[in-house]
């Protein structure tokens, strides 16, 4: 059974299926020379046997393996999509924020295996709940620009009474850069002249994150 994941899922359950078998039912299929679970294990050597790093693969990586074509690589790209946004939905409506571990939960899973930066912005009620989250710039591997008329226009929108700004960092570094510094007294000057507190800058870098807050800043 240990070839026929399928049928071993049917009779012990998904959890009992090891990371190759799993692959190996989204890839259906193998090649003449290797079954599905030997494509799966060849994915997952290339990934480091890393599942963080399998689902930072862009589909253009996942098409040059063997045995891995166009429909293949969509099917796998969806189910890492799937995975990303069910562990950063928000476990409850209105979730509370209450420290900078809370914002890191939500946005690591989006976050930590992109190669470019991207920019989201956590919209916020007096009791520092959610009402919304939002994405409000995608940049390149070096860094992304904000427009602050844009984000203040939303929380507008939105009613927010407050926001947290974050981003991440594809080096793998978290500490601030110049730009990331500048760009948030920016924007929480601007937030402050319409009374919409900037409560926290948060920049995730793989498993690790920076917070303006927690530092003092």
């Amino acid at each position: 059974m240990d070839d026929r994941p399928r049928e071993k899922m049917s009779v012990s359950g998904a959890a009992s299926l090891s990371d190759s078998e799993l692959l190996a039912i989204l890839i259906n299929s193998g090649t003449r020379d290797k079954s599905a679970i030997d494509v799966a294990r060849d994915i997952l050597a290339i990934a480091g046997n890393s599942l963080n790093a399998l689902t930072g693969m862009s589909i253009e990586k996942l098409c040059s393996i063997p045995g891995i074509g166009g429909a293949k690589a969509s099917r796998l790209m969806a189910a890492f999509e799937l995975a990303v946004r069910l562990q950063s939905e928000n476990p409850e409506p209105k979730m509370r924020i209450t420290a900078s571990s809370s914002v890191c939960k939500i946005f690591s899973p989006l976050l930590r295996n992109l190669e470019h930066e991207e920019c989201w912005v956590l919209f916020l009620n007096k009791a520092n709940k959610v009402i919304a989250k939002e994405k409000v710039s995608t940049g390149g591997v070096s860094g992304t620009v904000l427009d602050p008329r844009l984000i203040i226009r939303k929380a507008v929108d939105k009613l927010a009474s407050a926001i947290i700004l974050v981003h991440n960092h594809p080096s793998g570094n978290p500490s601030p850069s110049e730009l990331d510094r500048r760009q948030t007294r920016v924007l929480r000057d601007a937030a402050g002249l319409l009374d919409i507190a900037l409560l926290d800058h948060v920049i995730i870098a793989g498993n690790r994150y920076y917070s303006f807050n927690d530092e003092g800043l």
